[in-house]
């Protein structure tokens, strides 16, 4: 039991950070917060995300060209132009990891505006960090696995956040159904979507990309949406004013 509820635990934490810290503020700024706070989520994100934290300025400037490019060429992970899931993961590291090392310069316009903690994002993206937090999770199997089959899962633990945004980016853009036509491939992929936190309602999501809220139909719940209304009431977090 204890290893189910780590790995229920560490999924979801780690992907409402995902969602809320790297995709809804520093790729899109859905809402505005004090320095504070965004170093107390920026703190957050990297322990709960862990061995696959993801640096909040590369994440932004890749996902600000996945938007501008869905399914074209240009498009870092679009699934309509890599053979497999595992192709397409391989691609998006590259892209990710120029934008880490800043050896690729992006257009103006998806550059700039994109919350930076030198400190976290060195230690975060390091080797050592990465090794660490692995290290962590298998001693933490080792003395609370019960059956064998349950180390299985360790893998998924040490590459969680690449393994979470392939999942998006390839079911969110080529199953389910859409709503809208964003002259793209973007899918709403219900009822899996709860399971990603409302991060496969992508056809909604190109149509508003500056919407807090993802679900768009009575049916499409967007679970991360009303703990964003909870913080914006808490004056946490200040939502855009179209939310």
């Amino acid at each position: 039991m204890p290893i189910l509820i780590f790995f229920i635990a560490h999924w979801f934490l780690s992907l409402f950070f995902q969602t809320f810290f790297q995709h809804r503020y520093a790729s899109h700024r859905m809402f505005t917060t004090s320095k504070g706070w965004e170093r107390a989520f920026y703190l957050m994100a990297y322990v709960f995300e862990g061995s696959s934290f993801l640096n909040p300025r590369a994440y932004a400037m890749m996902h600000r060209e996945h938007h501008a490019y869905s399914d074209t060429e240009k498009d870092p992970h679009s699934p309509h132009f890599f053979t497999d899931v595992f192709q397409m993961m391989k691609a998006t590291i590259i892209t990710f990891r120029d934008h880490l090392k800043r050896t690729k310069d992006p257009e103006a316009r998806f550059a700039g505006d994109c919350p930076e903690w030198p400190l976290i994002d060195r230690v975060g993206s390091s080797i050592v960090s990465r090794l660490a937090f692995g290290a962590l999770y298998t001693w933490f199997y080792i003395a609370f696995a019960t059956h064998w089959w349950m180390f299985l899962l360790l893998p998924i633990h040490f590459l969680m956040g690449p393994l979470q945004g392939a999942i998006v980016n390839w079911c969110g853009h080529k199953y389910g159904y859409s709503n809208f036509d964003n002259n793209d491939q973007s899918k709403n992929t219900t009822p899996f979507d709860f399971f990603m936190l409302g991060e496969l309602f992508q056809n909604n999501h190109h149509r508003y990309p500056n919407s807090a809220n993802f679900g768009n139909k009575w049916f499409e719940i967007d679970p991360v949406y009303p703990v964003m209304r909870l913080m914006h009431r808490l004056r946490i977090i200040k939502l855009r004013k179209n939310y």
